[in-house]
């Protein structure tokens, strides 16, 4: 077992998978942190392991504070001091076995981060390895989100089509979700990412001081992204709270739209996101279950009328 692990439970299963986030920079919409946060919390996952957080993370970097430990005081004293984690969680989901990993993406010494990681995938047996993600980008926030996706394994690609993804054409800076799947494939594990396109828009083009509209909780990205994981994984996770959550969101988004347009008409929004609509190809997941759901409502509902 690689240095940095430590499991102090193993709970065996038929089938065990693990959705994994982390506190990062590609973490728009909080798909990354919030999504594995609100699995851990909806599915009353347990705490099984964690990656010990010794030598991967720096405490200063000038103009960096970000990296640092966060404190809580009430009066002068230290209520809690919150240092960098990387947890494993397990539930039992309709007979399968989900391991939940929420971490803090290292700062140095990745290979040894990445040991661990996979020493925790091979000791839990974990069949596939589901990373989150999401980016930024001007997109209409009532469609539903376009999935960017990387695999490990050229084997996964055909599969992975059909979750209704694009195939990411990026080249730059990597994340510690796309630095692993390099490793995943020496270490012959399924894993792939599934990154969602988060609203949002800034306005300093029109040469107008006004701050930018942006969705800090994409429920709507939670929910797309676990409908495919329920349909991959056969978990049947109840989606129904996101799907409310989602609904919720598009309305608060419609109501912020209607007020920016009143306070800066100059702006011409519907002129804006009119053209993004236009431009926007929805690439939008339906399993043929789920077509013939609503299909059948359909055609009762129009039965009942």
């Amino acid at each position: 077992m690689a240095e940095l692990l430590n499991l102090w439970e193993k709970p065996a299963g038929e089938e065990i998978y693990m959705i994994a986030g982390w506190r990062q920079w590609a973490d728009a919409g909080a798909i990354s942190s919030g999504l594995t946060q609100y699995l851990i919390q909806r599915t009353e996952a347990r705490k099984i392991g964690e990656i010990k957080p010794d030598d991967l993370y720096l405490f200063q970097i000038p103009g960096a504070a970000g990296l640092r430990p966060e404190i809580k005081l009430e009066e002068g004293y230290r209520q809690e001091l919150r240092n960098r984690k990387n947890d494993l969680y397990y539930a039992s989901i309709d007979r399968k076995g989900l391991v939940i990993f929420l971490g803090d993406e290292p700062n140095m010494n990745i290979d040894k981060y990445a040991d661990a990681f996979f020493a925790a995938v091979r000791e839990l047996h974990v069949n596939r390895v589901a990373v989150v993600g999401g980016v930024y980008a001007s997109t209409p926030y009532d469609k539903d989100r376009n999935v960017s996706c990387t695999y490990s394994l050229k084997r996964m690609k055909e599969e992975l089509a059909k979750y209704a993804v694009r195939f990411s054409n990026y080249e730059g800076s990597v994340s510690i979700g796309s630095y692993l799947v390099d490793r995943a494939e020496r270490e012959k594990v399924e894993y792939f990412s599934f990154y969602g396109f988060v609203p949002a828009y800034e306005f300093s083009q029109a040469g107008i001081p006004i701050q930018g509209l942006r969705i800090e909780n994409d429920y709507r990205s939670w929910y797309e992204i676990m409908r495919r994981f329920n349909y991959m994984f056969d978990l049947g996770f109840d989606l129904s709270e996101l799907a409310r959550q989602s609904d919720d969101l598009t309305a608060s988004m419609d109501e912020k739209v209607e007020e920016l347009k009143k306070k800066v008409p100059q702006l011409r929004l519907n002129e804006y996101l009119d053209r993004l609509t236009r431009e926007y190809e929805e690439l939008s997941f339906m399993p043929l279950d789920d077509v013939w759901e609503r299909e059948l409502s359909d055609i009762f509902r129009e039965l009942d009328e």
